[in-house]
């Protein structure tokens, strides 16, 4: 009876299931941060345009120049969660979802700054 426990034919395709799976869930994880990573960039690159919209227009009033915020956020899809201006200066603050199959939906943010430049 303990010959049969003792023979070791077939622990190495055991392993190598176990070893496999390891790697399916690495795979996964890296796309999952890799599609963290291409929305994060996707909303800056959002919200920087924004603010320099917001920037452009500071001169027509703080709403008129906020709604220019609007049309560049809808075509690169995200959503303007809040446009304020700071002195000569516009914070835009954009927001975009990305879901993920195994953690569910995730919420991801940015915010740009534009403005005159500082003459020292």
């Amino acid at each position: 009876m303990t010959d049969r426990f003792r023979d070791e034919r077939g622990a190495a395709t055991v392993v190598a299931c176990f070893v496999m799976l390891a790697l399916i869930v690495v795979t996964m994880l890296i796309v999952h941060v890799g599609s963290l990573v291409a929305v994060r960039h996707r909303a800056q690159s959002a919200a920087d345009l924004a603010a320099l919209a917001v920037a452009g227009s500071i001169e027509k009033g703080a709403d008129a120049a906020c709604a220019a915020a609007e049309p560049i956020a809808s075509r690169m899809s995200v959503a303007v969660r809040e446009c304020r201006i700071d002195g000569w200066d516009a914070v835009v603050t954009v927001t975009d979802a990305v879901q993920l199959p195994t953690f569910g939906a995730k919420e991801v943010q940015a915010i740009a700054r534009a403005g005159p430049a500082d003459e020292d």
